[in-house]
C-alpha cells in the first residue's frame, strides 16, 4: 500500500491578513453568505464571543472556491475570540 497525503493533512494556506488577525487572538471559524452568515454571527455573540467579519479571500480557502470567486462580495469569513 502506498501512502498519499490527503487534503486534510496539508496545511491550509494563510494570507498575511489572516496571520495578523490570529496574532490579535482571533480564530478563523467559517465562511458563509446570507442568510446563514447572520444566524451564525448571532449565535457566536449569544454564547459570549466577539465576532469579526472579513471579506472572502480565495487564498484562505482550502479546496475549490471557484463558485465563491464568481460573487466574492456575498461571502464573509467569520473570526471569533472570547469577550
Amino acid at each position: 500500500m502506498s501512502s498519499s497525503s490527503s487534503s486534510e493533512d496539508r496545511p491550509r494556506p494563510s494570507s498575511r491578513r489572516q496571520r495578523q488577525l490570529e496574532r490579535q487572538g482571533w480564530q478563523r471559524r467559517s465562511l458563509y453568505d446570507e442568510p446563514r452568515l447572520s444566524q451564525v454571527v448571532e449565535m457566536y455573540r449569544e454564547i459570549g464571543f466577539q465576532v469579526h467579519l472579513e471579506p472572502f479571500n480565495p487564498e484562505d480557502e482550502p479546496g475549490c472556491s471557484t463558485c465563491m470567486a464568481i460573487a466574492p462580495h456575498l461571502y464573509k469569513t467569520i473570526y471569533t475570540r472570547r469577550s
